[in-house]
């Protein structure tokens, strides 16, 4: 069976009604980066960043996958399927996919914040339980802290991207701008080649990766027509 990995960006849950970050009237025109998304803006104010951390995962329980989320699902009827995602939302997991890694942290998990990646303190909330109160405390005694990778900080999952996009037979990009590094190298992993497809309405993405086909069109759309062309 032929292996698939898809990239998707923020692009991607846009139409599920999840503001991107970056775009003119994003989470970021909001709430400054430097105090809700970086190691120094928790050291500052932990309790700001756990409620809008709070604020963030009520908005996520409200939204469902669209049709983007559900045809990249679907591919997993026809091929061996990884979602590498830069979205920290659950949502290609509501639709159904089955491998999904997160490069930037899971906003449905609380951990430690002393180390974040230790799974002992990771916490997986639920829907009935979705906030944390400010103050409370993860296993090791230190502040529980949203499992996000804020800037600044590793990536830890970029090494298991890098070795399924090292063996896909073709890669799918979906509403990223290809800025945000390290995701963004990952296009450069692909075997000499290997077919990429980027979704993206923006034409300005992608100029110069080889082997490339821009469907420009959002994120159901372009599955909607890359889907037709993958399991016809």
């Amino acid at each position: 069976m032929k292996k698939i990995v898809v990239l998707t960006g923020a692009g991607m849950s846009v139409e599920s009604g999840l503001k991107t970050f970056r775009d003119a009237d994003g989470l970021w025109e909001e709430y400054p980066v430097q105090q809700v998304a970086t190691h120094e803006g928790w050291l500052a104010d932990p309790t700001l960043v756990t409620n809008f951390y709070n604020m963030l995962r009520r908005k996520c329980l409200d939204t469902k996958p669209n049709e983007g989320h559900r045809l990249v699902a679907e591919l997993e009827k026809h091929y061996d399927v990884t979602v590498v995602t830069q979205n920290v939302d659950n949502l290609h997991e509501a639709a159904g996919s089955t491998k999904v890694i997160h490069l930037h942290g899971e906003l449905m998990k609380v951990c430690s914040s002393n180390n974040p990646d230790d799974e002992r303190y990771q916490q997986l909330l639920t829907a009935d339980n979705c906030e944390v109160e400010p103050g409370t405390k993860a296993g090791d005694g230190s502040l529980l802290r949203p499992f996000i990778v804020f800037f600044g900080e590793a990536v830890p999952n970029i090494t298991k991207a890098v070795d399924e996009v090292q063996q896909a037979d073709i890669l799918i990009i979906i509403g990223t701008s290809l800025n945000v590094y390290p995701a963004a190298g990952l296009v450069h992993y692909v075997t000499p080649g290997t077919p990429i497809y980027l979704i993206d309405p923006s034409p300005s993405v992608g100029v110069g990766i080889q082997n490339l086909t821009h469907i420009q069109k959002g994120g159901s759309e372009g599955m909607k027509e890359l889907s037709a062309l993958l399991t016809s």
